[in-house]
């Protein structure tokens, strides 16, 4: 079996920034376990695989790192986005509908733009059991737990920039990873990294699902309901956030950087 791929970098409008996913969209359902075994070859921190349903415009879309499957993704859902218009899998201005784990999100296109109808994700105040002052040598300004991550707030833009991670540590103390963030000085409102270890991904360019926490968190915390933010990993990415209630509108862009195929023989 022959599949069309794509690897497609998300949150960015120049080849080799924002974050690359790999992008398969398929003709006809293959098992989870080869989306795995595809994954893992791929060896991105996501690669999404997005399937035709019966009904027009609605997609099923799941999203795999090297060695798991996830519940949300936002890069590699932008990715797919741009490739399906593309490829002519979707018309300009027109609503893509995505069933996933994590119920329907949606997304438009609006002139070079991709805006993503995300869920917002709840975060809640607290005191990390080993990470209680500082991390990594940085002083923590207020720690936040999300479902399986923990958000730690430190005192500027640098300290983001230059903190060092100790991955194992990360891994340690938790589910899936670590979110640092800070206020922005400059261009964006906030700046953050993600670290991901126990999902395959040591540090992630650019985190959209990230985000829909950060959303909240900063919202608690400034009331504001729009942000531009930068993820300040070594490609770096930014995002526009927009708070409805409990969803979050997170628009970006897209650029195509390698297309082919993958043979999988059984």
């Amino acid at each position: 079996m022959k599949i069309p791929i794509a690897v497609i970098d998300a949150f960015t409008d120049r080849t080799f920034g924002g974050n690359p996913a790999g992008v398969c969209l398929l003709d006809h359902p293959i098992s989870a376990e080869q989306m795995q075994s595809i994954a893992m070859e791929m060896n991105l921190s996501e690669t999404a695989f997005i399937l035709k349903t019966e009904q027009h415009g609605f997609y099923s879309l799941r999203w795999f790192t090297p060695t798991l499957e996830i519940d949300l993704c936002g890069h590699a859902t932008l990715a797919s986005s741009f490739w399906m218009l593309q490829s002519g899998w979707a018309q300009a201005g027109e609503t893509m509908h995505f069933a996933t784990k994590s119920g329907e999100l949606r997304v438009k296109s609006e002139g070079d733009w991709l805006i993503m109808d995300f869920p917002l994700i709840p975060t809640y105040t607290d005191v990390h059991p080993t990470f209680s002052k500082e991390i990594f040598g940085h002083s923590i300004v207020q720690a936040a737990q999300l479902r399986k991550n923990w958000i730690f707030e430190l005192e500027d833009e640098n300290a983001v920039r230059q903190l060092i991670p100790d991955f194992g540590e990360i891994a340690k103390n938790s589910e899936e990873g670590f979110i640092i963030t800070a206020s922005g000085h400059g261009a964006y409102d906030i700046v953050s990294r993600f670290f991901g270890p126990n999902v395959g991904v040591p540090e992630d360019p650019v985190t959209g699902f990230a985000h829909c926490a950060l959303m909240d968190y900063w919202n608690q915390k400034t009331g504001k309901t729009q942000l531009k933010a930068f993820q300040a990993s070594k490609r770096g990415g930014e995002l526009f956030l927009e708070k409805h209630d409990d969803r979050v509108m997170i628009k970006g862009q897209a650029i195509a950087v390698l297309t082919g195929s993958i043979y999988l023989n059984s």
